[in-house]
């Protein structure tokens, strides 16, 4: 019965923080006796779980940083609104969740941080986080974050798939060296998609000498048919692999139906295309989401900028579709990923690649809209440029070079 009534006042607890606009982290008394933290959180995402890639992966992030916190006793409330791009409807979005008691409050796309920045003054009690963004690590809010990843290694990764599998075509006389051609569709002309398409072609060059690349930009994080429209103007100039910053599984299908190759992004995709997908690469979300949430449950302060990368299980690699992957890939892999998380390798390597022709002597960092970030100095660090990792710059990518060996075909901004 005192259980019962503990419970009952717990819940009228709850009820009482929430009408008041207040965040929510109420202890509960769980069964057994023990005290669990119960946290409400929410998330807003530029698309929903259907579209198996983007918005897919935060949600597979969420499920199991749910199982992850259980175990340390914290219990997660999720609150998830979806297909939300950019503006009015996301600051309302974020207005109604802290009015609903969420103690944190996540925004899973970049345009989407600038309503958010507009909210998070009237509610200091709630914190809110910026997935993929930039804005948050500089200004001058106690309750805003950013948190993103050295994805650019996962994308080297993939991009070494890529490479060996063009060089095995070539090798098998399937075609010829100069026909070893990557297409690549990309959302914006934004340091995040140039950080990201350059390592993979640095990680397919450092295997296949020849591999050259053209980009296609969309103008758009997540629309299906401009995605497969875009691949498939890639592949009517010559692309032998299609692979994606974007955040639908139609590039990997119309690769399939053109008989070519493919790697993703955020999911895997050999089941959408399953003589086409070589492999992907994607955030795991979980240590985030756990970190972030564990950091509020128990009243600390976490990171206002934040980036993980291969080293602490933050970028993965799905599983290779051995069926097509180029012979001995997972073993190349296996030693490259080694060579990344030791330094060994260093994907922005200044040796091996340039500009106009010349070696980049210098650099400094830029931010996603390309404009120089001020007072950050120099980003080239021991011959590489060092990518989110540059002391007190942001987490987000800023890599914004145009290295030879790839075309872009058009710009989006």
């Amino acid at each position: 019965m005192k259980k019962l009534l503990a419970a009952i006042l717990a819940v009228a607890m709850l009820l009482t923080f929430c009408a008041c606009g207040e965040s929510t982290t109420e202890p509960t008394d769980a069964p057994g006796g023990d005290d669990v933290k119960t946290v409400k959180v929410g998330l807003i995402c530029i698309g929903d779980e259907n579209d198996q890639g983007y918005t897919y992966n935060f949600i597979r992030g969420t499920e199991t940083a749910t199982e992850e916190l259980k175990k340390e006793g914290i219990e997660v409330e999720w609150v998830i609104k979806y297909n939300l791009i950019e503006g009015d409807p996301v600051a309302t979005a974020n207005e109604e969740l802290a009015e609903d008691g969420c103690a944190i409050v996540f925004n899973n796309s970049y345009g989407q941080e600038p309503a958010m920045l507009q909210v998070a003054p009237d509610y200091p009690n709630v914190q809110f986080v910026g997935l993929t963004n930039e804005g948050s690590w500089k200004d001058d809010l106690d309750n805003t974050h950013n948190a993103f990843s050295r994805i650019y290694e996962g994308r080297y990764l993939a991009g070494v798939v890529a490479g060996l599998k063009l060089q095995e075509m070539i090798d098998n006389g399937e075609i010829k060296a100069d026909e070893a051609v990557i297409g690549y569709v990309g959302a914006y002309s934004y340091a995040e998609v140039v950080s990201g398409y350059t390592a993979y072609y640095l990680g397919a060059k450092s295997v296949c000498p020849s591999v050259s690349m053209k980009v296609q930009f969309v103008g758009s994080w997540s629309d299906a048919t401009l995605e497969a429209n875009a691949a498939q103007a890639l592949l009517d100039q010559g692309a032998v692999i299609i692979s994606q910053h974007s955040d639908n599984t139609t590039p990997a299908t119309t690769a399939e139906k053109a008989g070519k190759f493919h790697t993703g992004y955020n999911a895997d995709m050999i089941e959408a295309a399953p003589k086409a997908s070589l492999v992907s690469t994607r955030i795991d979300w979980t240590n985030y989401f756990v970190y972030a949430i564990k950091a509020v449950a128990n009243g600390e302060n976490f990171d206002q900028d934040y980036a993980h990368g291969l080293a602490e299980g933050e970028v993965v690699l799905t599983t290779l579709n051995e069926d097509i992957c180029a012979k001995g890939t997972a073993d190349v892999l296996k030693d490259v990923e080694a060579k990344l998380i030791s330094g060994e390798i260093k994907v922005f390597d200044t040796n091996n690649f340039t500009v106009g022709g010349k070696k980049v002597e210098t650099a400094f960092a830029i931010d996603t809209d390309g404009d120089f970030v001020p007072d950050q100095g120099e980003a080239i660090v021991d011959g590489a440029f060092v990518e989110s990792m540059v002391p007190g710059l942001m987490s987000a990518p800023y890599f914004n070079l145009a290295i030879d060996g790839i075309i872009r075909l058009n710009e989006a901004y």
